[in-house]
């Protein structure tokens, strides 16, 4: 028998939950294709490790691009590996899958990723936004009538959302988060440091001294790439305050964004919110201070779930359990909930 899994697939990362198993695999969302067969070599971890390293016949590809799908034929590629990897279809039965997507995509969007999912191997493929399942994911009651508040910062995009009574109230999706905080840090070490880096260093250097909050206590990171004048290798140290400099115009986009949704809530689910704070996941919740960033600008309790990066699979295993009842109701919750091809 099939059994069935939920997908967050993320810029960055792609992370599958098993019903009853909990979380099996997570890779990053990268793909490595031979350009004269058009064959693929590689997929996930593999893959990444490839970055930056190949010859001119051999092109690694992330194909999700601000959280939707770029490259329609390897995103279904990559999806089929993984599918295939997990052994979980049946002799005569395909897995129902739970698969996310950001709040504001088109029906175009949507379309394209239960179509890669379906592809892959899927049977039934329900589809549902991010920041609903990250919060479900984080331990927040989205069903009672209060409000929560949950921003979602993955690999391609922020996503922020109001939840009560199960659904979105108010939301917005910013192609602004972790891959454009590594290409901040990128472009600020050419024009200051007059080096190229690749994207793996400037990722490495967010996570190691990166910091939302300008820092007391300065910390240098030694990094090497390759120097713009003479074309030759060159070590360089960077700090803490440069990086935070690098990052700080992004993150305060975010921010602002984050205003924007509280300004439109409803007076009384922002009450609640003042009293239950807001709930941060994703990679971009691991940033130093950026807790406190959000919640000095936000006037707002703010805190990183326990489980950040694995908030939305996390999420999207409670809510499988879920798609029998919505099966046996005609009426009720989660005959609403999930919106299916």
């Amino acid at each position: 028998m099939a059994k069935d899994i939920g997908i967050d697939l993320g810029t960055a990362n792609v992370l599958i939950h098993v019903k009853g198993k909990g979380i099996v695999l997570n890779e990053p969302s990268v793909v490595a294709v031979d350009t004269a067969t058009n064959r693929v070599l590689a997929v996930g971890a593999e893959a990444y490790r490839m970055v930056g390293r190949t010859p001119s016949n051999i092109k690694v590809i992330q194909p999700l691009k601000g959280g939707v799908i770029a490259d329609f034929d390897i995103t279904e590629a990559m999806l089929t590996h993984f599918i295939d990897r997990l052994n979980v279809k049946g002799l005569l039965t395909k897995p129902n899958i739970l698969i996310c997507c950001p709040t504001n995509i088109t029906t175009i969007e949507q379309k394209a990723i239960i179509e890669a999912a379906e592809k892959s191997g899927g049977k039934n493929v329900y589809l549902e936004e991010e920041p609903k399942v990250a919060a479900v994911g984080a331990g927040l009651d989205i069903f009672q009538p209060n409000g929560n508040m949950v921003i979602d910062i993955g690999g391609g995009t922020s996503d922020i959302a109001v939840l009560s009574l199960g659904g979105i109230v108010t939301s917005s999706s910013l192609k602004q988060a972790g891959d454009k905080l590594d290409t901040d840090i990128m472009n600020f070490v050419k024009r200051e440091h007059k080096l190229l880096i690749g994207e793996r260093t400037s990722e490495q250097i967010k996570k190691e001294i990166g910091t939302a909050l300008e820092p007391e206590k300065v910390i240098g990171m030694e990094i090497r790439g390759r120097d713009m004048v003479t074309g030759l290798p060159r070590t360089i140290t960077i700090n803490s305050r440069e990086v935070y400099s690098a990052m700080h115009e992004t993150l305060m986009n975010i921010v602002e964004q984050a205003k924007e949704v509280l300004e439109t809530t409803p007076p009384e689910l922002g009450a609640d919110i003042i009293n239950t704070g807001i709930v941060l996941t994703g990679g971009g919740s691991l940033i130093n201070g950026i807790e406190e960033l959000f919640s000095s600008e936000l006037g707002v309790p703010v805190f990183a779930a326990t489980e950040a990066l694995d908030s939305v699979v996390l999420g999207t295993g409670i809510l499988l359990e879920n798609i029998g009842k919505k099966r046996n109701k005609k009426d009720g919750f989660f005959s609403r909930l999930f919106k299916s091809n």
